[in-house]
Formats: structure tokens, sequence, C-alpha cells
């Protein structure tokens, strides 16, 4: 429907409206007093849950800040990664709160605040010889999302890779790329959750990992995770978009823009680098 029929229709719909007196209601913007956020409870350092039920790590103290500065009341749930935005949009919550990295196919979806954070990826494997091809163990390549300006490491991790079974989480910016660059030359096996893909390589069952590289280094900081290494270079830069970010109903924009208000302000007054230092030892902002 091109522009000047879709306006003509409107305006007959509103005349119609009028002349039997039954023109809707304008609609209000929502009071809001209290959200519910969805976080998975289950990433460390970002959330997590305690062993007594309390839900807790960077963003839910983040959370906490910013819902005092707001003064809403705000309550916190576990949701499974991948039922997050299809949950938001139907209505179960009113924010996600995960470490969702903007990206446009989920801009087209949801909305998001401000980036509060920004951290690049990692492969994590038992073998420390894994990608020792590539060299700069630790050091930070920076990828741009275009497959021509990236080809060339691409095809580097492509020969390493090969025949080699990867492990990643399911539905995160992370999937797309593992599955985008490495499929046909590897398996890929996707994981509900990241701590199940962890056992699953400390048990030989999965020969590498790839996720945000400040989930790993809490992983890698458990006794029991002693067997686990970073291997080869971290993957940052603008392929993983502006950052992390809060998401919300398109619809919900003034509540959205309470949420922005209160990002800026933590990021001014060093609140967001404070918390960052306790939960990563590092600034993650972005």
């Amino acid at each position: 429907m091109n522009f000047k029929r879709a306006f003509t229709r409107a305006v007959c719909s509103f005349a119609v409206l009028a002349v039997s007196g039954t023109v809707a209601e304008p609609v209000f913007a929502k009071d809001w007093t209290s959200v519910t956020i969805a976080t998975e409870a289950a990433y460390e350092p970002w959330n997590m849950t305690l062993p007594g039920g309390k839900i807790s790590g960077f963003e839910p103290e983040l959370m906490q800040n910013l819902c005092e500065r707001i003064k809403l009341e705000c309550k916190l749930t576990a949701q499974d990664w991948d039922g997050m935005i299809p949950g938001l949009r139907a209505g179960k919550f009113d924010v996600l709160m995960d470490a969702i990295m903007v990206t446009p196919e989920r801009e087209r979806a949801v909305a998001f605040t401000r980036p509060y954070a920004s951290t690049p990826g990692a492969f994590v494997a038992t073998d420390p010889r894994l990608l020792a091809s590539l060299g700069g163990n630790g050091n930070v390549v920076k990828l741009t999302g275009d497959p021509k300006a990236d080809k060339a490491f691409v095809d580097q991790l492509r020969v390493a890779l090969k025949g080699k079974t990867i492990g990643i989480q399911v539905g995160t910016a992370y999937t797309d790329f593992i599955k985008k660059n490495f499929s046909d030359i590897a398996t890929v096996r996707e994981y509900k959750k990241s701590p199940e893909r962890d056992m699953d390589l400390l048990m030989g069952r999965v020969d590498i990992a790839f996720d945000d590289v400040t989930y790993f280094t809490s992983v890698l900081n458990q006794p029991e995770n002693k067997k686990l290494v970073f291997v080869g270079p971290k993957i940052g830069g603008s392929i993983w978009g502006p950052g992390e970010a809060l998401a919300f109903r398109k619809e919900d924009a003034e509540l959205k823009s309470k949420f922005d208000a209160a990002l800026s302000g933590a990021l001014a007054d060093g609140t967001v680098r404070k918390l960052s230092q306790k939960w990563f030892k590092t600034d993650i902002q972005p």
C-alpha cells in the first residue's frame, strides 16, 4: 500500500467513526510504578542464582541502582534465553537484562537502551594448542562483520577448526558468527545454557567453545574447571554491534526513556565502572 492510499484510508476511517459517534478513546501512556525484569540467572558473572535462590551478579546490582534512580519497584525473574524476546513481546515481563548484544535483527523485534557494556568473544578448550597456529593468544582481533574485510582472519580460523566440534549457546550473536562461518567445515553443537556446554567441553564431547570473554573468565576461575584454558585471540570490534543493552517492547518508549536516563547517570557518575571492576575485575563500559 503506498503512502497516499494509506493516508486516504486513514482519513476515511476516521470520518466514518466521527459520524457514527464511535471515535476511539486516545491511548495514554502507562503510569509505570513496577516492572518485571527477565534474566537468565545462569550467565555468571553477568547474572547468577545464589544457593539461597537470590538472583545476583553485575546486571542485577546495576538494575537495582537504576530502579532506585527511577523510583520503580523492580522484580527479577529467571527465564531461559531462547524464550526471552517472545516472552517480552507477549507481555510476560517488561524488561530484558541478560548481556544482550544490540544487533540489527534484534532491533527489528525490540527497542534497546544505550549500551552499558561492550565485550569481546573468546574460545576456550582443554587443549591449549588448539588454535596455536593463529598466534596472538589473548590479544583482541577486531572484526567488522563485513565478510570481505574479515576474510583473512576467518579463513585462518576455518583451517584451525576444520573437523572440530564447536559448542555454542543457542540464539546468541556468537551463535550466528559460528554457524555462518564454520558449520560447513566443523560440527556446531548448540546448547540451551552455557554451563551445559561447558560440562560437555570438560567431558570431551566438544573440542572447543565460544562465548563472551567475561563469562569464560568467571568459569575458568572455578576449581572444577581448571582443565579449561583460553585459546587463540579474542574477537572484538563492530561485528558485535555497539554493545550490550536493556531491551523493551517497542510500544513502551516512555519506560525505555526512563531507563536510558538512569543508565546515562550510572555511566556518568562511575556506578557502571565500579560494578564492572567488582564483578569482572576490568572496565567493560562501551
